[in-house]
């Protein structure tokens, strides 16, 4: 992975934005109806504030999370700076990252929104896209693919995930509230999970 890393954080800001109303729309029928709108602020943030000509990806990671945490409103905030700031902490001085590199962040990533959420595989949440993306990535990996190959079959189990999320009831957040009604709805966190997947992949591939 080239150390563009502010092309790339940008490029995951526009997606978000792009599909601000949609991801607002799936909140709209199991929460506060505000994910979008949250994310593409927080994300707006970022692009004005993370600096263009610094390589360093942890840093900018870390910069990313930190401007996160502080303007997405919801349980999205803490859930995604976390993530992107624990992601950092593996990157920390790298201006390149290796298959093997990308699949710590990853890890690091899950467990700072495990912990901070408290939340688990099967509970309707971003962890049901990325958690599975996760495994299916190290197991490539693991076999010898490329960061790239990699990645692409970890973005189809995130897109598994995102359908499995309508399948079950929420036990976490706002949708929880809904009980058995959550079931047959998407979850938005997951969407929005896969969708930076999908993001960082296709500009991997340039």
């Amino acid at each position: 992975m080239s150390s563009r890393i502010y092309d790339c954080i940008a490029a995951i800001a526009d997606v978000i934005e792009e599909n601000k109303d949609f991801l607002t729309d799936l909140d709209r029928e199991i929460g506060d109806a505000d994910h979008g709108v949250n994310m593409a602020r927080g994300f707006h943030a970022v692009k004005e504030k993370l600096p263009k000509d610094d390589p360093d990806i942890g840093a900018a990671l870390k910069k990313t999370g930190m401007t996160l945490l502080s303007t997405v409103g919801g349980a999205s905030g803490p859930l995604y700076g976390t993530a992107y700031m624990d992601a950092g902490k593996v990157a920390a001085g790298k201006t390149e990252l290796t298959a093997e590199d990308f699949g710590e962040m990853l890890k690091a990533a899950i467990a700072g929104i495990q912990k901070r959420g408290k939340a688990e595989r099967g509970e309707k949440t971003m962890l049901d896209s990325l958690i599975p993306a996760y495994e299916t990535y190290t197991e490539k990996v693991a076999g010898g693919a490329d960061l790239v190959t990699a990645l692409e079959a970890a973005c189809e189990e995130a897109r598994k995930g995102i359908e499995f999320t309508k399948t079950i009831r929420a036990t976490k957040g706002r949708a929880s509230y809904l009980a058995e009604r959550s079931i047959g709805h998407q979850d938005p966190g997951a969407t929005s999970a896969t969708l930076t997947l999908e993001t960082i992949l296709k500009f991997l591939k340039g």
